[in-house]
């Protein structure tokens, strides 16, 4: 069963366990980045952990299949135990994804501490994640702010940043930050759909999947 964490193949997590991830490498809760050695985790966060932030971990793990990269998601307030909200699910799957077996979960600081990227969906969520684990400054972003500020990297030094996915997603949050002078200001935050209609939904998805497909683009580049 797939949970609220989906390996970029598919994996299974818990909070506060250690992560299982690509050809079985142990990823461990010791506060930094995983090891080079292992699989490099992406986190999702967003509110509930059943519209936006599945949306992503699900897309981005479809996008990154393959590689050496786990993508997991939670919620600062998650609805423990809740599947995909259900309008999401067909925006999920029409754009090749699956939202079959997700499981929402909390944000924690067991869930978050290990993460080597992590993609909130508005500034609040960033906020949110920094104040549970600060050590994460540096490595989180809003998921449309990291897609604009990757308009100005270079392709040829992210590339050169590593041999492997997982790699360049290590070095993304040095590489990012030395273009946020040349970046300038956007919008930061996805709307939330929850308890909305159908337009609402595809509002939300229509932010967040083209921010994921450039992401992904540039880490496969």
């Amino acid at each position: 069963m797939l949970t609220g964490t989906h390996r970029a193949g598919s994996a299974h997590a818990r909070a506060g366990a250690g992560r299982t991830g690509v050809c079985g490498a142990r990823l461990r809760h010791h506060g930094r980045v995983t090891s080079p050695d292992g699989p490099a985790l992406v986190l999702a966060v967003c509110t509930g952990n059943i519209c936006r932030s599945p949306a992503v971990e699900r897309l981005l793990a479809a996008r990154l299949a393959g590689t050496d990269v786990v993508v997991a998601s939670a919620g600062t307030r998650g609805v423990v135990g809740a599947p995909v909200s259900a309008p999401m699910v067909p925006l999920v799957e029409a754009a090749g994804a699956s939202a079959d077996g997700f499981v929402a979960r909390r944000l924690t600081a067991g869930v978050a501490r290990d993460a080597d990227l992590v993609l909130a969906l508005t500034r609040s969520h960033r906020a949110a994640v920094v104040e549970t684990v600060p050590a994460l400054v540096r490595r989180t972003f809003t998921l449309l702010e990291l897609a604009r500020l990757l308009e100005h990297v270079d392709p040829d030094e992210l590339r050169a940043a590593g041999d492997t996915v997982g790699a360049r997603v290590r070095a993304l949050p040095r590489l990012v930050t030395a273009v946020r002078h040349l970046a300038g200001r956007g919008e930061d935050d996805v709307v939330d759909p929850y308890g909305g209609s159908a337009a609402l939904y595809r509002e939300s998805f229509g932010q967040l999947a083209p921010a994921v497909e450039s992401v992904a683009a540039a880490l496969r580049a």
